[in-house]
């Protein structure tokens, strides 16, 4: 069942192994090291989780740590931007950390090495140095500055740090080993000269530390006992241990650890082309809804519950992999289908009038503001005679497949009447303006009435036209066109850009939504979950559009891939069959998974080939679950024949615990 408790991962297994081996609880300290030089993103996410959910798991204390050795490129706004990512996540640190912090300390250690023999200063320019270093398969040969006397590097780094010499002048390295395999080993330069400010320490400094050299004795000053990178940084395990070696005299020695990265397909996560999409203002900013940053995924409609979420459906693994962007849209869908506000939007408006609706008349009619949360109460929405609904649920001419309003035919205004249409107004270009149409006063929703339970094929949204209130609403796509971007190093990543990742307009609300404040979040009846942006002013209020109700992007790129004739696809409805074999046997993790590409394939699937599996067998648990997870894709945008209805009681009956909640999360 899917409320299981999750099996370990593997880091949680290397620390259980240290408890056992000896190793106090109380000894336990994570760290989460971010360098300020630009916003966290999606990736981020991942070790935010990881760290500050170990701490959680067992009782330890999280350190954020700002490993700010690079004065070129770090800004206290990135440090006040970082904290607050953090802290909107939901997690809270122990202690407020910098490298710089220990400035004095990694100098002074620096100086030991030096009069121990084990450092020296090297005059030779970055290319002369990378010459000298050898290849992967021969060794590198000693700089001739490596048997340096100790007092003459002690005078020489001294004047470095007194900034008697231009930056690339001199740098500080470590007597590593010149013919080690990891060649991270030979001779790594551990200081440099920058002459910029920083952003703490001001003027005070003209030498830093490199990453390498500043980042495991930060973990060892702040005695952390598990430091946990990702997989990029295994090769710099073999020099974080070098150090420690010659430096870890007392206290606790931090442990290393690599776990896989999160890529997220059609996304790029490096600070330094996101910078450049900022820089040349293909985005608005860092945190322009596109961008796959905190900030930006916060100002999209992201939730912290939707991110954490998607952290622990990845999971924690060793081996490098791709993630499609569809389970980042599931989480999202999965917690604002419970926790959004429902409110009514028309998009493309065509004005409807009721011919037989009285000219002076305004109700108050009562709507649920979440069906998922009956807590959530209701509201007012104002009607009358005239109203706007979305262009395309009016068709002059359709066929009999077409439901929604037609020309003699009915349809349900949600939370209202049920309206037929009799005739239209065009334009002088032949364009329908206005449809007209009659109500049956005895219709309306939760009445009781007998007309009031009158079945009919589709429910449609709406709002007064008298009331509307404008509102601009922005809706995103993906800011790339392809799935890998930065796949070919040969081709700029810019050109995969898609030009088409944001559209526009002016849309009409019900009044409820003019009073709103940035951050609050509303599903879009039948069109999307939406957050107002903080652009919004008291006169207009502005929506981003976080994700659809259904995953359409899937559905979209499968078209060109169906050309390949040597491998045939199968159909959605015999695909939703495939996993519903295998879906009750699966962990939670990819039970979330499947549920994901299920909602995808509901899309794709008509209620005619699904009707048929509403008699699967009984003991058939997992095809079971899969016909209600498409079943409850499908019933947010139509109404429930009798048939599913039967279908879904009999599952909120049943003995497995599974069935039953995946029934209870269907508003039919």
């Amino acid at each position: 069942m899917m409320s299981e408790q999750p099996s370990k991962h593997f880091i949680e297994h290397i620390i259980d192994e240290d408890l056992t081996a000896g190793l106090e609880p109380t000894a336990l300290r994570f760290r989460f090291p971010p360098e300020p030089n630009g916003y966290l993103h999606i990736g981020h996410v991942k070790a935010i989780c990881l760290n500050f959910e170990l701490g959680n798991t067992y009782n330890a204390p999280v350190n954020l740590r700002f490993d700010d050795t690079n004065p070129a490129k770090e800004e206290q706004h990135f440090v006040d931007t970082i904290k607050k990512d953090v802290s909107w996540l939901g997690y809270s640190w122990d202690k407020e950390c910098y490298a710089s912090d220990y400035f004095d300390q990694l100098y002074a250690w620096a100086v030991q090495l030096i009069a121990q023999g084990k450092a020296y200063v090297d005059g030779q320019t970055a290319e002369q140095m990378a010459a000298q270093k050898g290849t992967p398969t021969t060794a590198g040969t000693d700089s001739p500055f490596r048997n340096q006397d100790p007092e003459e590097a002690l005078r020489l780094f001294e004047e470095m740090k007194k900034g008697l010499h231009p930056e690339g002048a001199f740098t500080l390295r470590f007597k590593g080993d010149m013919s080690s395999p990891n060649m991270l080993l030979r001779d790594p330069v551990i200081y440099r000269i920058v002459n910029k400010k920083h952003h703490r320490t001001a003027d005070k400094w003209c030498i830093y530390p490199m990453y390498d050299w500043a980042h495991g004795q930060s973990d060892y000053i702040e005695q952390i006992s598990h430091s946990l990178c990702t997989l990029e940084f295994k090769p710099h395990r073999d020099l974080y241990d070098a150090f420690l070696d010659e430096l870890a005299s007392k206290g606790l020695r931090p442990k290393q650890r690599e776990f896989a990265r999160l890529n997220l397909n059609y996304t790029i996560t490096s600070k330094r082309k996101l910078q450049r999409l900022v820089e040349e203002n293909i985005v608005s900013g860092w945190d322009d809804p596109r961008m796959p940053t905190i900030s930006g995924l916060r100002r999209r409609g992201y939730t912290p519950a939707s991110l954490r979420k998607f952290a622990e459906t990845v999971g924690v693994a060793k081996r490098e992999n791709v993630i499609d962007a569809s389970l980042l849209e599931f989480c999202i869908r999965e917690d604002l289908n419970k926790t959004a506000t429902r409110a009514m939007a028309v998009l493309n408006p065509i004005k409807v009038v009721i011919t037989n609706y009285p000219d002076d008349r305004i109700e108050a009619l009562q709507t649920d503001n979440n069906p998922e949360d009956a807590a959530a109460g209701t509201r007012e929405l104002p009607f009358g005679k005239t109203l706007y609904i979305e262009q395309d649920d009016f068709k002059e001419e359709a066929n009999r497949k077409f439901f929604r309003l037609k020309i003699g035919g009915e349809v349900r205004l949600k939370s209202a009447y049920i309206i037929k249409a009799e005739s239209v107004e065009k334009d002088a270009a032949g364009n329908v303006i206005t449809v007209f149409c009659t109500y049956d006063p005895k219709s309306l929703s939760g009445s009781g009435t007998p007309e009031s339970q009158r079945k009919v094929k589709a429910t449609i949204h709406w709002v007064s036209a008298p009331h509307a209130k404008e509102i601009e609403v922005r809706q995103y796509d993906r800011l790339f066109k392809t799935a890998s971007p930065d796949s070919d190093k040969e081709v700029d990543f810019m050109t995969h850009i898609n030009p088409e990742s944001l559209s526009i307009q002016t849309a009409f609300a019900e009044p409820m939504l003019a009073e709103v404040t940035a951050e609050d979040c509303f599903q879009f009846q039948r069109l999307g979950y939406f957050v107002c942006d903080k652009e919004s002013t008291p006169t207009k209020k502005v929506f981003n559009k976080t994700v659809g109700l259904r995953d359409t992007w899937e559905k979209q790129q499968q078209q060109p891939q169906q050309a390949k004739p040597q491998q045939q696809q199968l159909k959605p409805i015999d695909e939703l069959r495939r996993l519903g074999k295998k879906f009750s046997n699966l962990s939670v993790e990819k039970q979330l998974a499947a549920s994901a590409q299920v909602a995808s394939l509901a899309t794709q699937i008509s209620y005619a080939e699904l009707e048929p599996l509403f008699n699967t067998a009984a003991k058939k648990v997992g095809t079971r679950a899969v016909v209600l997870l498409a079943l409850k894709e499908q019933l947010k945008t139509s109404s429930a024949t009798p048939e599913a209805s039967a279908f879904i009681v009999k599952a909120q009956q049943d003995k497995n615990e599974l069935l039953v909640k995946l029934s209870h999360d269907i508003k039919a």
